[in-house]
């Protein structure tokens, strides 16, 4: 997922390294992505193809890399979000990417992570159920669960106001 997180963050245009940590970090909750992380991803973006990288004058007078998402990267970055199997839809990262990058995302692939995503939501929710009716949790496992299930309706509740600002962008003229 730190692949497409690195490539999203070029749909915005270039940027060098350092940029690439920082912002990628920030949207992981972290000081910074860590450069065993970045460097190397980058270095195969740009043997793919997918990143074009050049020099270019830093602020003190050092030559800084600058990274770009070429076109065939941002064809390969659309077709890989638009991937979202069981295992994606299990994952609240990699759904929560997906839908902060809807705008490149076309209607019908929006609409099949939602219902991706809502199908993994409620399977998840029925086996919470299951585990409250068959077992003797406790006082502090049964309020686990009772978190984790509030947590699965909110989210429910949220794809429900996903599929409603997709209404209104389809009502609005292009």
């Amino acid at each position: 997922m730190n692949d497409l997180l690195i490539l999203s963050i070029l749909l915005a245009g270039p940027k060098h390294g350092y940029g690439l940590k920082q912002e990628a970090g920030l949207i992981l909750g972290q000081e910074s992505m860590h450069n065993n992380l970045v460097y190397p991803l980058l270095r195969r973006f740009v043997s793919e193809g997918w990143v074009k990288q050049k020099s270019a004058p830093g602020e003190r007078g050092q030559t800084r890399k600058l990274y770009a998402l070429t076109p065939l990267g941002r064809r390969t970055l659309i077709e890989r979000l638009s991937e979202f199997g069981e295992q994606e839809a299990r994952s609240p990262e990699a759904f929560m990417l997906r839908v902060g990058l809807f705008m490149v995302l076309s209607p019908e692939v929006r609409e099949r992570i939602l219902n991706a995503r809502e199908n993994a939501l409620r399977a998840r929710d029925e086996r919470f159920a299951t585990l409250q009716q068959g077992m003797e949790l406790g006082v502090y496992g049964g309020d686990i669960v009772r978190y984790l299930r509030q947590g699965i309706k909110t989210e429910l509740s949220w794809i429900s106001r996903l599929r409603q600002l997709e209404k209104k962008q389809k009502g609005k003229p292009s």
